[in-house]
């Protein structure tokens, strides 16, 4: 039976002909195409949305009555009213795996920037500073050898830790995650309270997802708790840091450094002073983006997608319990109606 799919953003033309030969699709390919009335026309009769970027709320999801699954085009799912879904018993599908290992250069990549001053210095150069050997005042830190505090130890974590690890040398903690015995044998890797992570590691890479637990986890308090030439790194999600306690740490030299590709507000507003600051690496939320893992990122929400609409179980999603009890849902009357 063939079925209506929305689709926003990032697919490709073999993408979008793999899902026309089963359903009907309506692709919209721009940011602010969300506004516009074709949109939402689609939306109204969509049994499938396929999306990056589409913040969803729970107006939206009552706007869609006949939405069976949502594919995104993500890992983290902090973007959708969960709770909505699960009463609707709309599947959330999400892309964990195809992305771990380019999210992870992206950490590796914060780390040896901060370290080694290396946009700072890359800009000193270019305006035309460079005049002779540079001295201790404009010195890094060595990577090699030091201690690296995981906060979160999943996928994208683990295969930081062993960048570290099996690459430089690194000391491996970890805080906020079960146990890893097979990790802690592979790499070394010590488990730790948070409080003790902090004090102790040289760089604090934060891979934790977005919830209430770990909301503002890293506050000035926490900051405290840090070496004050401590680097600190964050590849989660913005609001896991507490912005104002990071930029204070920062300017009074609490800590050194910070390595940033997620922010409390994205893009960063202009009256942020982080990117201006010489002790932040600033990145634009590139974690995912390279060529080849969004493409992949994108099959795999494709994949979900056809999978879900057929009664199969997709590869991965987030609230697989909803299959076991799906039934219609009416806007009449209401989720768990059986029509």
């Amino acid at each position: 039976m063939r079925k209506n799919i929305v689709a926003f953003r990032r697919l490709n033309e073999e993408q979008l002909a793999q899902l026309r030969q089963h359903h009907d699709v309506d692709f919209f390919e721009h940011h602010e195409d969300a506004d516009s009335p074709a949109f939402h026309a689609a939306l109204a009769k969509a049994h499938g949305l396929i999306t990056a970027g589409l913040k969803v709320t729970p107006q939206l999801i009552s706007n869609a009555p006949h939405l069976e699954t949502i594919a995104s085009i993500s890992v983290g799912y902090d973007n959708y009213p969960l709770a909505t879904l699960n009463e609707r018993n709309i599947l959330l599908c999400n892309t964990p795996d195809v992305l771990t290992e380019t999210t992870a250069d992206t950490g590796f990549l914060l780390i040896m920037a901060t370290a080694r001053r290396a946009v700072e210095l890359a800009d000193w150069v270019k305006d035309g500073q460079w005049k002779s050997s540079i001295g201790p005042d404009l010195f890094g830190s060595d990577v090699h050898g030091k201690t690296l505090g995981m906060v979160g130890f999943g996928r994208i974590g683990a295969a930081i830790a062993r960048r570290g690890s099996l690459g430089f040398g690194m000391q491996i903690r970890y805080t906020m995650a079960s146990p890893k015995p097979e990790l802690e044998k592979e790499l070394g890797a010590l488990r730790l309270p948070l409080e003790d992570l902090l004090a102790t590691s040289d760089f604090v890479c934060v891979s934790v997802p977005l919830n209430r637990d770990t909301e503002k986890l890293i506050d000035s308090a926490a900051l405290e708790l840090m070496k004050p030439n401590g680097i600190l790194i964050n590849i989660s999600r913005g609001k896991v840091i507490d912005e104002q306690a990071l930029i204070e740490a920062l300017n009074t030299g609490k800590i050194g450094a910070a390595g940033l590709d997620v922010f409390e507000q994205e893009p960063l507003p202009a009256e942020s002073p982080l990117p201006h600051m010489p002790n932040v690496v600033a990145l634009p939320h590139i974690g995912s983006a390279t060529r080849e893992t969004r493409a992949a990122m994108a099959q795999r929400a494709v994949d979900n997608m056809l999978l879900a609409l057929a009664g199969n179980d997709p590869i991965s999603s987030v609230n697989p319990e909803v299959l076991t009890r799906r039934v219609k849902w009416s806007p009449e009357f209401g989720p768990g109606a059986k029509l």
